[in-house]
């Protein structure tokens, strides 16, 4: 197994080592453009604002924000992606605006430096469940310190977008396609998905996939919970649709918009 930030692992690194650059040939990857369009809307971003990436992956978004002249970190436990996602900054000479470093997400060190954080596609919140999960049976320990990090990492009245999976979605459309059955439990609110992963050589690989689904609601109060004002949550795809639309049962993630109280 990968080690990641401080010797630690975690169930994504497996995977992220597996599928390496190959990762990015997914869907879900394909919103990038759309997506930052929307942050830049959202949060009112332009050239020189500061950005905090969580679980930024082979760093999708953090190198669309620098091509803007946005500043970013960008942080993910998987070496592998931050390896590929610096690779990546250095062949665009993007990396006076670009960094990324190997991190776990619920122990950020930085502290009023950015004017927004982000989490999107599930990069990092909603994956501290699984194997990664602590003993709490709520199943929120996880999530809420990387929020509680996002939010110690802005300056006052700096603000969060972090996208989730929808609970909702997930009760309702436990049927996938191929006609297979992910299980989703109750209490903790965690989807198990049994499916294959692919390598850049199109090696087959045999995974679980463990994330934590939420409700609008348990967003709000969980950034009420961190010192974090909430402004919105809305609908939101990766991939597909970041329009803003109001919560609703057939999206599947949400998206939180909170900001840093003084």
């Amino acid at each position: 197994m990968a080690t990641g930030a401080n010797g630690s692992s975690h169930w994504f690194e497996v995977l992220a080592e597996h599928m390496g650059s190959a990762y990015l040939r997914y869907a879900f990857t394909k919103g990038t453009t759309r997506e930052v369009d929307r942050l830049f809307e959202v949060f009112n971003l332009s050239a020189g604002d500061r950005v905090l990436d969580v679980g930024c992956g082979p760093g999708r978004h953090a190198l669309e924000l620098a091509r803007r002249g946005v500043q970013v970190v960008g942080i993910d436990i998987s070496e592998r992606f931050v390896n590929i996602a610096t690779n990546a900054a250095n062949a665009e000479h993007l990396d006076n605006l670009v960094s990324f470093r190997v991190a776990d997400a619920k122990e950020i060190l930085f502290e009023d430096e950015f004017d927004l954080a982000i989490s999107m596609c599930e990069g990092a919140f909603g994956l501290q469940c699984g194997p990664a999960a602590s003993t709490a049976k709520a199943n929120l320990e996880g999530d809420r310190k990387i929020l509680a990090s996002m939010a110690h990492s802005l300056i006052e009245g700096g603000k969060v977008g972090v996208a989730a999976f929808s609970s909702y979605f997930q009760v309702l459309h436990l049927e996938n396609e191929s006609g297979g059955r992910s299980e989703f439990d109750a209490m903790t609110a965690t989807a198990t998905e049994r499916t294959e992963i692919r390598n850049e050589e199109g090696d087959v690989e045999a995974v679980t996939l463990w994330t934590t689904c939420f409700t609008p609601r348990e967003l709000w109060l969980l950034a009420e919970s961190v010192g974090l004002g909430p402004i919105s949550v809305q609908s939101a795809f990766s991939g597909k649709d970041y329009s803003g639309q109001e919560p609703d049962l057939e999206s599947p993630e949400f998206f939180l918009v909170a900001q840093k109280l003084s």
